[in-house]
């Protein structure tokens, strides 16, 4: 099996470089490229995932759909139908960028996560079945909900989410209507159409 690289990245989003992602993710976590996805069902419930009780980063806490790096020279789509086919066991349609420029910081237990990380939304079928070695739990939500929930402060999720939400929130309260980005907004590390 092929050693697992992220791209490092320049604070305007240039890659200035690789690292292997089991020794990227510590206490100095360089900025690197990442993305997360939000899907949603036929019935519109978005998919919502437990991370794994072992993760090295950020374990048994809810988030979003899936999470993720592109590799060096992967496409960021190709890389959000990668990781959801391997977490989750589904396959993405649909797959649009809404929030181009989503960047983070957070730190739990020591380790820190520093991502320049567009968002994407996208629709699957069927129900998951969750990689054991990557997700916990999964569970359905209506996203109207789910967005209170998080914005009161009455469900807990991922500090990426939480910031992540805040910004949909703001795009519209239909997920399926939120306007998809200009892809000139994307960090330029990231290979173009």
């Amino acid at each position: 099996m092929t050693e697992e690289l992220v791209v490092l990245l320049s604070p305007d989003g240039q890659a200035i470089g690789t690292a292997p992602k089991a020794s990227v993710h510590h206490a100095q976590t360089p900025l690197h490229l990442a993305f997360s996805a939000y899907v949603f069902n036929e019935r519109g419930e978005l998919l919502l995932t437990q991370r794994a009780h072992d993760k090295a980063t950020f374990p048994s806490v809810w988030t979003n759909s899936a999470c993720g790096h592109p590799g060096p020279g992967e496409r960021l789509g190709d890389a959000v139908r990668r990781r959801v086919a391997t977490e989750l066991g589904l396959a993405v349609t649909d797959l649009r960028v809404v929030l181009p420029r989503f960047a983070y910081r957070a730190e739990l237990d020591g380790v820190v996560e520093w991502e320049l990380c567009p968002v994407l939304v996208g629709r699957v079928d069927g129900d998951p079945s969750p990689h054991p070695a990557e997700v916990a739990d999964v569970g359905w939500v209506d996203w109207a909900q789910f967005a209170d929930e998080v914005l009161e402060g009455r469900r807990e999720v991922s500090v990426w989410c939480g910031e992540q939400v805040a910004e949909l929130v703001r795009l519209g309260s239909d997920p399926e209507a939120w306007p998809t980005a200009d892809p000139a907004e994307l960090p330029p590390a990231l290979p173009r159409d």
